[in-house]
Order: C-alpha cells, then structure tokens, then sequence
C-alpha cells in the first residue's frame, strides 16, 4: 500500500535545493558584497532571503543523519563513509569559503554529521553496559558535551550547536511529536528560520522513497567546487568570506 507523506529522498531533495540556494548567497552574492562594501542595498537584502532560505537544510539533515543511523546495518562504516567524504570536500569547502586551498579556521559539514554518528555510536554503546544505570548515563551525556566540545575546538559548521541538534533528535527520536517539538526548541533560540524545516519533517512517511543514497555525499564537494568556478569567472575568487 501506498504510503501518503514525504519519503527520505523527498527531504534529502528540500534539503539539497535550500543548501545551494544558501551556498550562492554566501559563496557567490558574499564575495559581490564583500567587493562593493555592501553598498548594494538590493542585493544585500537578496542575500539575507537566500541566507534564511537556507537555514532549513541543516535540521533537515540533522534528521536524516538520525534515521540513517537507525537503519544501517553497519554503523562503523558509515562513520567511515562520513569521514572519507569529510576529507573529500574539505578542500572544495575551503576554496568556496576562503578561496584557499587549505583553511583551517572552518571545517565542512561532514565533520560535523561524522561526530554526530560517532555520539550517537558512543551513547548507544554506554547505554548497554552492564554498570549502573546512573553511572551510565552520567557517561552518556559527558562524552556528548565532550565530543560537543570537540567539534566547537576543530571548528565543524555548525560546531558544538550542531551536535546538541543532532542529539536532541536522536533521543526523542522514538516519539515524533515530542521529537519534532524538541528538535524545534533546539533550534528555536538561535536560528528561527530553520524551525520551518520541521513542516516537511512532520509530513515524513518513514519510506525512503528513490535510492539517492550517495547523491549527497557526492553533491556536497561538487557543488560547492562549481560555486567556487563560478567566482573563478567573476574574477572574485581570492576573497575570502569568512
């Protein structure tokens, strides 16, 4: 029977389209901006809409991140998966960001989702150990706040902030009213506009509708390589907006 709602690959694809149109205004419209001083008011206020447009992409993925955790029959390699791919598109990352080479003071996306798998990996295995049950979640929640604090010292997108979303998601994530109603707090109190990623969320069919399954892994370098080409040609490359 036919199943009525969103499938996974139906938020993968929201979640791709608001990221490249988030990417533009901060790889491509930034560096415009950057050039001229922002003295366009006009394109100024195109970039804050497709900035806020974009905001929904990371709670989107922050979801997905958790429903395939859930379903893989391998977690370790797709710690390995997250991980390769984090190596892949770190330098696309940085010559879109930067226009270097090799940046340091930011770490892509991937860096992030990989120390969400590798928490959420951690918590589950403390959470079978056959100590007390107090002892075992006080771990708990401090290898979170330490891999939390990993992610903010390395610099991940989204640093320590994207890990406790990945987390709120992932331990309500057996209830999905309480999941969506805590997965929007959690973003609530410091990017508004990606509460409204939680509307497709809500409508999620528990299918995975088309087998996109490295489609993301993939589009994420290449697109942000083709932004960077993009500034290439528009003579903007060596402006770093970060």
């Amino acid at each position: 029977m036919k199943k009525y709602g969103i499938s996974g690959s139906t938020l993968k694809l929201i979640a791709m389209i608001a990221m490249l149109v988030d990417h533009f205004a901060a790889v491509v419209i930034g560096r415009l901006l950057m050039e001229t001083q922002g003295s366009s008011v006009e394109m100024f206020s195109i970039y804050q809409i497709m900035r806020q447009i974009g905001r929904i992409a990371f709670p989107i993925y922050c979801f997905l991140l958790v429903e395939g955790f859930e379903h893989t029959r391998n977690a370790r390699r797709y710690l390995q998966r997250l991980g390769v791919f984090a190596l892949c598109s770190e330098i696309p990352f940085d010559l879109a960001i930067s226009g270097q080479i090799l940046d340091f003071r930011m770490q892509n996306v991937f860096f992030t989702l990989f120390l969400g798998v590798l928490a959420m990996e951690l918590f589950n295995y403390l959470e079978n150990l056959p100590w007390n049950p107090r002892m075992n979640t006080l771990l708990q929640f401090a290898v979170i706040a330490g891999i939390m604090g990993v992610a903010e010292l390395c610099s991940t997108d989204y640093g320590a902030v994207g890990i406790f979303c990945i987390m709120v998601q992932f331990l309500f994530r057996k209830h999905r009213i309480m999941q969506i109603g805590a997965g929007v707090l959690s973003f609530f109190w410091w990017e508004l506009p990606a509460v409204l990623a939680f509307l497709p969320i809500a409508f999620y069919n528990q299918t995975r509708g088309w087998k996109l399954r490295y489609i993301f892994y993939v589009y994420y370098p290449a697109h942000l390589l083709l932004l960077y080409i993009v500034c290439i040609w528009m003579g903007t490359a060596g402006i770093s907006t970060i």
